[in-house]
């Protein structure tokens, strides 16, 4: 797949698809900026051949009509702030002002486009609307990782309006795949693979995928208490999903089959309600009375888990191991970020799965002793899931 590196963008006009889907606060203010930050080498690179940029992304979930609380106009400034410079702003991504903002563009000027979920043909994957997007420039760039996994008009569809030589990934799009391939293809061992997050059947993909491949799978959240009712454990009021028991069974079973070994917590930190000031107590995960619920893994896991994690010559880190965003229930996936940075500095390759997990080692200040954290975790899970992402494939 080419990258920007490939292209001289003197007197171009790039389509930049990147994603800023942000969040924001009640005041429309960016609370974390990342996604942004991620986009500028890409953005920097075009400017500085001396091209022009034309960008277009999503924000949060309108449902084909516009919103002012989901307008990437609140965007603008940090924009602004983090290139230095005047960013233009398109009231609608395909009006006829967008198209004249767009075909006026100077060297080294920039315009941000409406969000494209605002029209229903997005989501769609339109194919008349990814046309007149594909009107706004003349060599289309893919910075948009987590949403490559989507069909989208802007995505995907957009690419067949451009030859091969005029589409091209961005830094972005080309980092994390490389670093996703580094696990994909050759990992070194061992590799320990991380998963959390509350329902089996969010994970069934990406655990098939990796029984027989990752050494050792760590399982938290309120996915353990599936599993573990599946072997006969008691689990109170805990989180279950009855319909998959007879598949955790045959994933732990097929674990054995292929010399995977899944680690299940030993214990769990028991809450009497889902709430931040609940009365709490730690138990046996196998063993929670009624009227309980693990919302975290326990001291003995923690340890347990550790130890295999600083065993580890590779990690995949997907999902937290509790419920990270309440304190008292915080510990458990505190715990790991920092065993994982451990053993990053003592030489492992740790990738973390973008969602939870990103944020996770955010709020925790782990994020930079990481090999990579991901911007896309549903994309990144599809790869590991052995899918083909359709913004990739678009791209080849």
């Amino acid at each position: 797949m080419r990258t920007v590196d490939s292209i001289q963008f003197k007197d171009k006009t790039a389509l930049v698809r990147v994603d800023f889907n942000v969040p924001l606060n009640d005041a429309n203010e960016i609370t974390d900026e990342t996604r942004i930050k991620s986009a500028l080498p890409t953005i920097n690179k075009i400017l500085d051949d001396g091209g022009s940029v034309v960008l277009m992304s999503h924000l949060g979930r309108p449902k084909g009509q516009p919103s002012d609380s989901l307008s990437l106009k609140h965007v603008v400034s940090k924009l602004e702030q983090l290139l230095n410079k005047e960013v233009l702003f398109a009231e609608d991504c395909v009006s006829s002002r967008a198209f004249e903002l767009s075909d006026s563009l100077k060297n080294g000027e920039v315009l941000l486009l409406e969000n494209l979920r605002f029209h229903s043909e997005e989501k769609a994957g339109d194919q008349s609307f990814a046309k007149k997007l594909a009107k706004h420039g003349n060599i289309y760039v893919n910075d948009a990782f987590g949403t490559a996994h989507r069909a989208h008009a802007s995505t995907a569809v957009i690419a067949d309006f451009f030859t091969d030589d005029k589409k091209v990934s961005g830094y972005l799009m080309a980092e994390e795949i490389k670093n996703a391939e580094v696990l994909l293809s050759d990992p070194k061992r061992p590799f320990v693979a991380i998963t959390g997050g509350a329902k089996v059947s969010d994970k069934i993909a990406i655990l098939e995928n990796l029984i027989g491949k990752a050494d050792h799978i760590l399982i938290g959240g309120g996915m353990t208490y599936t599993f573990i009712k599946a072997q006969g454990g008691l689990i109170g009021d805990s989180l279950v999903e009855e319909d998959k028991l007879d598949l955790a069974k045959s994933l732990l079973q097929l674990a054995k089959e292929k010399n995977t070994k899944i680690h299940l917590p030993i214990d769990s930190v028991i809450a009497d309600e889902f709430a931040k000031d609940a009365e709490t107590s730690v138990r046996r995960s196998n063993d929670i009375s009624g009227g309980w619920m693990g919302l975290d893994i326990g001291p003995m896991a923690i340890e347990a888990f550790t130890a295999v994690i600083l065993s580890a010559e590779s990690i995949l880190w997907n999902g937290p191991m509790g419920v990270f965003e309440m304190e008292a229930f915080s510990k458990g996936t505190k715990a790991i970020a920092a065993a994982v940075a451990q053993a990053t500095e003592n030489g492992a390759y740790s990738l973390i799965g973008g969602g939870d997990s990103a944020a996770a080692v955010n709020q925790f200040g782990f994020a930079k002793q990481m090999s990579h954290v991901s911007t896309g975790g549903g994309a990144l899970l599809e790869l590991f899931e052995g899918k083909e992402l359709p913004g990739i494939q678009a791209l080849q």
